[in-house]
């Protein structure tokens, strides 16, 4: 067991480094003149498709916390751990997992012409896909998203009271040099932080710690090209979940190439929560 934990660190430690050693041109976020407000740093949406039966998933969990915590200027991670539940065997049941993020994850291996389905897999922008533990993958693939044009996006005043969580999502107009005519709005309601004491399978008797684990996962409109968007949602949530370590994603995605063209991430207002 030390000696897995020994070897999760080091490649941790090498995937972090490969990442921090990138030079980043920043790319002019695709129509930002048209809002009041633009992101001043280029999104990347990261989906890390894990489980707490996988064994060879820390790694990759370690690894989507070090991008969470922004170690490239210029660079905005938009992270999801999506918890799948086909390792629910083995006497472990990871209490995360969801066969709709199981479903989402088939989707892209259909998209990717992929054999199988397979953990960590980490999925940038809905456009690469690779191992999460792949270093050199995941540098080429971060380097090609920071040039790519995206959509502004913002999320504003979000409130969780009485089991509804309450936000406002917006958008700066689809533009044709983002290279889709049409995308879907997704919204995920994620805990920043969760952990479990694995007690059997394949991480049996090892503490666990996950980033941005999504819980619930809507979409909630569409935006054709010349369009902008703008609703306030309203979302029915788990009344036990704490706003305190809750975090809303929102992000573009074209239906037909999977690619998403914008993404962000909000944390609730506490002080309107009362």
């Amino acid at each position: 067991m030390g000696q897995t934990r020994s070897k999760d660190v080091i490649v941790t430690t090498r995937l972090v480094a490969a990442v921090a050693s990138l030079t980043v041109v920043v790319c002019i976020i695709a129509g930002q003149g048209a809002t009041a407000w633009a992101q001043d740093r280029v999104p990347i949406l990261v989906e890390l498709f894990t489980s707490e039966g996988c064994s060879s998933c820390p790694p990759a969990d370690a690894f989507l916390q070090k991008l969470d915590e922004q170690p490239i200027a210029g660079a905005e991670f938009v992270v999801l751990s999506e918890h799948v539940d086909y390792w629910n065997h083995d006497g472990w049941r990871d209490p995360y997992s969801s066969s709709d993020l199981t479903d989402r994850q088939r989707n892209y291996a259909t998209r990717f012409h992929l054999e199988t389905v397979y953990t960590p897999q980490m999925v940038l922008d809905g456009g690469r896909q690779f191992s999460g533990s792949n270093i050199d993958e995941a540098q080429k693939a971060i380097e090609e998203a920071l040039h790519r044009p995206k959509i502004a996006l913002r999320i504003s005043n979000v409130t969780l009271a009485q089991n509804r969580l309450r936000a406002r999502v917006e958008s700066s107009p689809l533009v044709s040099s983002c290279g889709v005519r049409t995308v879907d709005v997704y919204v995920a309601v994620a805990l920043n932080r969760a952990e479990s004491q694995v007690l059997r399978g394949e991480n049996a008797n090892r503490h666990l710690a996950h980033t941005a684990v999504v819980r619930k996962l809507f979409k909630v409109g569409k935006i054709k090209s010349g369009e902008q968007f703008t609703r306030e949602i309203d979302l029915k949530v788990d009344g036990a979940f704490d706003p305190r370590n809750l975090r809303l994603v929102a992000f573009l995605q074209d239906p037909d190439s999977g690619k998403s063209v914008g993404a962000v991430t909000k944390t609730p207002d506490l002080d309107s929560q009362h």
